[in-house]
C-alpha cells in the first residue's frame, strides 16, 4: 500500500502537422463530445465518482462511471458533471487526465486488508513540470484538447493514490454505499409503485369477475331445469367446445413445454441471486448461472409439452419430443452462433471463443436433450388430463365478433398492461447490458418479475372470459399468444432505446443490438405466454367444472 502523488503514467505528444496524429485527436474530441464514460474495476468492485448533491444537503451521488473529457459548447454548456472554464462562443474540449483514487481498505485480524470502496476525483491539469522535468499536477489551467502557437500538444497522465483505514464498514457490505447514494433506488420504488396500481386494478377487475359475475352466472346456469327448452347463454354455451383440441396443437405444446422451462430458469436464477449467491462483481457468473438452470430445466419442458399433447389427443410422441428439445434450442443458437460470426469478424473481445461455444453446445446435447427426453417419458406415462364436459363432435359456429373480441386486437392488447407494469425495470437492464453498468439490485428484479407474473395471468383470464362471453372458444392459442405478445412490446421499447439512449455506429453494432435482443425477445415471449397459458387453462378448467351441462 504506497501512496503516491502526482504519477506519471505517460506523456503524449500530438504535432498537427502529422495526419495520424491530427486525426487521432479528432477522434478523441468526437467521444468527448459524445459524453463516452470509462468503466473501472478494482478487486472486482466498481470505481466510483462521487460529488456532492444540493438537492440532498451532504448526501454524495456516486456513479460507476466518469467522462473522457469535458465539452463546453458555444453556450456555455456541458452534459456532464464537470465544469471547467469556459468562454461563450466558442467549443472547447477538455480532457480529465488527472486521476485522484482513494482506496478505503478495512484491516482485518490476520493482518491482511481487504478493500471495500474506491473512489476518484478525475480532473484536468495542463501539463506543467519542475526543474527535473517532473509533472507536478500544479497548474490551476484545465487542458484544452487545442494546439499552441508551434502547432504542438502535450498531454500528460497522471494519478494520484490515496490508502484511507475504514473498520467502520463490514466487507461484505461494501457495495451499500454504491446503491444507498444512487438516485435509481428511488426511481425503482416509483417503478413498483406503478407496478402495484397495475396488479391492484387489475385484481379488482379479476375480483369483480369471479366473486360477482361468475357467481351470479353459475348460479344461474345451475338453477336452469335441463328440461326447460329455455336456451342457454353466455360462456356455458360453448361448454360443449371450449375443450376442442386446437390446430397446430404439436407446435402449442413445444412452446407450453419451452416456456415452462424458461420460467423455472429465470424463477430460479433469481432467487439464488436474491439470497446472495450472486455476485454482482462477476457479472459473466449471472449468464452462466443463466445457461446452467435453462439446461438443467429440460426435464419441466419435456413434461409439460408431453403432458398437454397428450391432452389434445396426439398421437406423435416422437416428433414432440425432438421438437421440443431441438426446435427453440436450435433458433437461439443458430442466432448466437451468426452474431459470434459477426464479433469474430469485427475483431471484438466480446466474442465468445470457440471453446466456449462447443462447451455450450455440448451441454445441450448431451445434459439438456436427455433431461427433456426423461421429462417427455414421464408425461406420456401419466394419463391424459380429464377436462369437465364432453367435447361435441360438431364444431359451433362463432358469431360475428366486436373489434376488441377479434383476433389481432386481442392479442395485442393483452400486452400492454403486462409491459405498462415492467417498462421502468427494462431501462436498467437494457442500461446494465449495454451501457456497461453493473445491476445489483436483485431484489427489485425479483418483485417486478412476480408482478409480470401475476399481470400476465390477470389480463389473460380477463380476455379469456370475455371470448369466452362471445361465443368464441378458441382460447388454447389466444391465451398463449395474448399474454406472449408482451414480447412484441418488448422489442419495440428496445428500438426506442437504440434510437434516444445508445449512440452506436456501423452496420456491425445495428446488428448485434437487435440479434441479441430478438434472442432476449424470444425467451420473454415464452415466458409470459407460459404464464397466460397456464393461468388460462386453470381458469377454464375451474369454471366449466362447477357448472351442470348436460
Amino acid at each position: 500500500m504506497k501512496t503516491e502523488t502526482c504519477k506519471e503514467l505517460c506523456t503524449k505528444k500530438y504535432d498537427s502537422g502529422t495526419p495520424s496524429e491530427v486525426e487521432y485527436l479528432d477522434s478523441l474530441k468526437k467521444i468527448i463530445a459524445q459524453d463516452y464514460q470509462q468503466h473501472w474495476v478494482v478487486d472486482n468492485m466498481p470505481v466510483a465518482w462521487c460529488t456532492q448533491s444540493n438537492q440532498n444537503g451532504h448526501k454524495d451521488i456516486c456513479t460507476t462511471s466518469f467522462p473522457v473529457g469535458c465539452f463546453i459548447d458555444k453556450n456555455g454548456q456541458t452534459q456532464s458533471r464537470c465544469d471547467p472554464p469556459g468562454v461563450a462562443g466558442k467549443e472547447y474540449y477538455y480532457l480529465l487526465n488527472h486521476i485522484e483514487i482513494t482506496i478505503e481498505y478495512k484491516k482485518m485480524t490476520d493482518g491482511t486488508g481487504r478493500v471495500i470502496a474506491v473512489k476518484i476525483n478525475p480532473t484536468s491539469h495542463a501539463s506543467s513540470t519542475d526543474e527535473t522535468g517532473k509533472q507536478t499536477c500544479s497548474s490551476h489551467t484545465a487542458l484544452s484538447l487545442e494546439y499552441d502557437s508551434a502547432g504542438k500538444l502535450t498531454v500528460p497522465y497522471t494519478y494520484s493514490v490515496n490508502w484511507v483505514q475504514n473498520q467502520n464498514v463490514e466487507w461484505a457490505s461494501r457495495w451499500d454505499y454504491l446503491l444507498n447514494s444512487s438516485n435509481q433506488v428511488n426511481v425503482q420504488w416509483y417503478s413498483i409503485l406503478n407496478s402495484i396500481v397495475i396488479v391492484l386494478f387489475l385484481s379488482g377487475m379479476v375480483a369483480m369477475i369471479l366473486l360477482r359475475t361468475l357467481h351470479r352466472d353459475i348460479a344461474r346456469y345451475n338453477q336452469l331445469d335441463p328440461e326447460d327448452p329455455q336456451e342457454e347463454f353466455g360462456w356455458k354455451l360453448v361448454h360443449g367446445d371450449v375443450f376442442r383440441p386446437p390446430r397446430k396443437g404439436m407446435m402449442l405444446s413445444v412452446l407450453i413445454g419451452s416456456g415452462a422451462q424458461v420460467f423455472m430458469m429465470v424463477t430460479v436464477t433469481l432467487v439464488v441471486s436474491c439470497l446472495g449467491f450472486l455476485y454482482p462483481g462477476n457479472r459473466g457468473f449471472l449468464l452462466s448461472l443463466g445457461v446452467v438452470m435453462y439446461v438443467c430445466f429440460g426435464s419441466p419442458a419435456g413434461y409439460f409439452a408431453a403432458r398437454i399433447y397428450k391432452s389434445f389427443g396426439g398421437e406423435k410422441w416422437k416428433s414432440n419430443v425432438l421438437l421440443t428439445a431441438f426446435f427453440v434450442p436450435s433458433i437461439v443458437f443458430s442466432v448466437f452462433f451468426v452474431l459470434n460470426l459477426v464479433l469474430w469478424g469485427e475483431g471484438s473481445s466480446s466474442a465468445v471463443p470457440f471453446g466456449t461455444l462447443c462447451g455450450v453446445l455440448a451441454l445441450w446435447i448431451c445434459v439438456s436433450v436427455p433431461l427433456t427426453f426423461v421429462g417427455a417419458f414421464f408425461g406420456f406415462r401419466k394419463p391424459a388430463i380429464t377436462f369437465p364436459t364432453q367435447t361435441n363432435q360438431i364444431p359451433r359456429h362463432i358469431p360475428p365478433q366486436t373489434f376488441y373480441t377479434k383476433r389481432v386486437p386481442g392479442i395485442l392488447m393483452g400486452g400492454v398492461l403486462p409491459v405498462g407494469s415492467v417498462f421502468i425495470q427494462l431501462y436498467f437492464i437494457f442500461n446494465s447490458i449495454w451501457a456497461h453498468q453493473i445491476y445489483y439490485m436483485f431484489w427489485f428484479l425479483f418483485i417486478v418479475f412476480l408482478i409480470l407474473v401475476i399481470t400476465c395471468a390477470e389480463t389473460t383470464i380477463l380476455l379469456c372470459y370475455f371470448h369466452l362471453c362471445s361465443e368464441d372458444y378458441h382460447w388454447w392459442w389466444r391465451s398463449f399468444l395474448s399474454s406472449g405478445s408482451t414480447a412484441i412490446y418488448f422489442f419495440l421499447y428496445s428500438i426506442y432505446f437504440y434510437l434516444e439512449r445508445l449512440q452506436m455506429e456501423g452496420a456491425a453494432s445495428l446488428f448485434i443490438f437487435f440479434g441479441y435482443t430478438f434472442i432476449m425477445a424470444i425467451y420473454f415471449f415464452l415466458l409470459t405466454g407460459f404464464v397466460g397459458f397456464l393461468s388460462c387453462f386453470f381458469f377454464v378448467t375451474k369454471i366449466y367444472s362447477v357448472v351442470k351441462t348436460d
